[in-house]
């Protein structure tokens, strides 16, 4: 049975309204990340209130974002997020692709960033493999798996062309009979 147009609408507002965050089980801790977010673009003070609203749910009241400089538009050292001073700590010393979220009461995730421009097939593959229970994969081969879904999706791309191509594409006439 095929959900109503109105349910699918719902649920593609949903994600392109909402923060685009996926993050593993509370009880998975394994890899180097807990999970992805891909914000829209590089603005992290435009950007942190929906990840910060969402993330307070689940880790309490959010006291500091760790971020890599060279990553973001500056920023200031404090944020209102969700009602409260956030500190906002840059450095170049971190991962470019990660941002580090910690609750007052120390806990903490540490978070894949997809880059904002990621197509979307590519950045849901990168976001589900960052919050697979089970990762244990570096920042590198989970941006690597967007990449790879990336090339994938532009193989099968040049291949239908191909095929498409070779069965004669739209320079065929569908009735050979038929005049020029």
């Amino acid at each position: 049975m095929t959900p109503p147009t109105s349910a699918i609408a719902a649920r593609h507002k949903t994600f392109a309204d909402g923060p685009r965050l996926r993050v593993a089980p509370e009880s998975r801790h394994t890899g180097p990340v807990d999970g992805a977010w891909w914000p829209r673009g590089d603005d992290l003070v435009a950007e942190l209130p929906d990840l910060v609203a969402v993330l307070t749910a689940r880790l309490g009241p959010i006291h500091r974002v760790i971020y890599h400089l060279g990553s973001w538009a500056p920023a200031p050292g404090k944020a209102a997020l969700g009602g409260r001073q956030v500190r906002l700590d840059g450095y170049r010393h971190r991962s470019a692709d990660t941002i580090d979220v910690l609750a007052l009461d120390g806990a903490a995730l540490a978070l894949l960033v997809i880059p904002p421009r990621t197509d979307p097939g590519s950045a849901h593959a990168a976001m589900t493999a960052a919050a697979d229970p089970d990762n244990t994969s570096t920042v590198e081969s989970l941006l690597a798996v967007a990449a790879l879904h990336r090339d994938d999706v532009g193989v099968e791309t040049v291949r239908a062309e191909q095929r498409w191509e070779s069965e004669g594409g739209a320079g065929v006439r569908m009735n050979p009979a038929a005049p020029t």
